[in-house]
């Protein structure tokens, strides 16, 4: 990674420049644009943002590679803070029975848990993979990548290594351990001992490895209480990890409630969080990650719950909830669309959420979601002269170029004629 690049000339440069916690309020909505902005990138990191005036007349920038932004926005890459790239190919009978609105099949995918236990390493690596070149391609630099689906410590131990492979190849990587939402046969009538096993053995084997930063938990109704719920926090916390709550059936309140008192750095999926929830929120530490994919795909969510946590004072971040159960989009910019058009968040607002407080609920703010002196120079640049393009263009890939520490992953190509 060496060389200097100048980006030039856009027409909107968002930086995102501000606070290193995450955005709230008012905040959320402050993008720092820079109109006809520039970027300086020397070995991977950017040196200079400014005016394009500005920039363009400096020293290194008049030996440096130049890509040519005139009438573009250039915008920080996004950022999925909740997404499952590892899984076994979906039944397309539990598709279409998700579809018809069974939600037996939209619960459980077992034929998807049983195609991931049957697939081999280098299968669900070569699946990911393909994931991760859609990213790319939709402008995602990084991704928090969960796993969850396996049962057996074989099972997970295979998809986080996946993990590692990913990392650092075209997107950085983060990755949880997301703690089974069932039990496996061998432990249907032993809740107990099956989580005494994850807490004891599973995971100080997944810490000693370094296969995963955050552990996490689905609040789901059946396989544990909230007492073992709470064991399991605390234990992996004891370990080292950073925790993540997911709400899921079991309701925005007790998910809400277990996750401050255990101080997850994140709540997930909340897709009936009331007032009361929303001042607990804005009150506390803890980012709301909001998956807006999954209530376009199932019908579930409540319209306007971004604007109500925004409104609280909440910090506020989106992901895709990308997996085979319940959203089967890796788009962001999709996301953002639907965050302004079911969650009530402004163009600006959802931006943010997908960027730089997105990086904050994976703890990577001090590296990735704003275009800073000093920072990796992960940006997109967009076939769009203004940021609200994103969420009016639903459907549309706008991305012409994606850049991971500077270096091009992905430009886009010329149609071709029929000759």
């Amino acid at each position: 990674m060496s060389g200097t690049l100048l980006v030039r000339g856009a027409r909107q440069l968002l930086t995102l420049r501000g606070p290193a916690e995450p955005r709230r309020g008012f905040a959320l909505k402050e993008l720092s644009i820079i109109r006809d902005g520039a970027l300086l990138i020397v070995d991977g990191r950017i040196a200079e943002v400014g005016l394009s005036r500005r920039v363009e007349n400096l020293l290194p920038a008049r030996r440096a590679e130049e890509i040519d932004a005139t009438g573009r926005v250039v915008m920080p890459g996004f950022v999925d803070c909740h997404a499952h790239l590892v899984w076994g190919a979906p039944s397309m009978d539990d598709c279409e029975a998700r579809i018809n609105g069974d939600v037996q099949a939209a619960l459980g995918p077992e034929s998807t848990i049983l195609a991931l236990r049957n697939a081999s390493g280098k299968r669900l690596e070569s699946r990911a993979r393909r994931f991760v070149n859609g990213m790319v391609r939709h402008g995602t630099t990084t991704v928090e990548a969960k796993s969850g689906y396996g049962l057996e410590e074989r099972i997970e131990l295979k998809a986080l290594r996946v993990h590692a492979k990913l990392d650092r190849a075209l997107v950085d990587t983060v990755s949880t351990f997301l703690a089974p939402r069932s039990l496996p046969e061998a432990h249907a009538n032993d809740a107990e001992g099956y989580l005494s096993w994850i807490c004891s053995e599973l995971l100080p084997k997944i810490r000693r490895r370094k296969l995963a930063r955050f552990a996490g938990l689905h609040c789901r109704e059946g396989a544990f209480d909230m007492g073992q719920w709470r064991r399991y926090l605390a234990a992996a916390r004891s370990l080292g990890f950073e925790l993540k709550v997911h709400a899921g059936p079991c309701g925005a309140s007790d998910a809400l409630r277990i996750a401050l008192e255990m101080a997850a750095v994140t709540v997930e999926g909340l897709e009936d969080a009331g007032p009361t929830d929303a001042a607990l929120l804005a009150r506390s530490d803890a980012m709301a990650v909001l998956l807006p994919g999954t209530a376009l795909q199932d019908g579930s969510g409540a319209r306007g719950l971004g604007r109500r946590l925004v409104d609280h004072g909440a910090a506020v971040a989106l992901g895709t909830n990308f997996h085979p159960g319940r959203s089967s989009t890796y788009s962001m910019p999709a996301i953002v669309a639907l965050a302004c058009a079911h969650l009530g968040m402004s163009p600006a607002e959802a931006i943010c959420a997908a960027t730089f407080n997105a990086a904050c609920a994976t703890r990577s703010g001090a590296t990735a979601g704003s275009l800073e002196v000093g920072k990796p120079a992960d940006l997109i640049v967009l076939n769009a002269p203004d940021y609200r393009d994103i969420p009016y263009r639903f459907g549309v890939n706008l991305v012409n170029r994606t850049l991971k520490h500077g270096l091009t992953t992905y430009q886009e190509g010329k149609v071709g004629s029929r000759a």
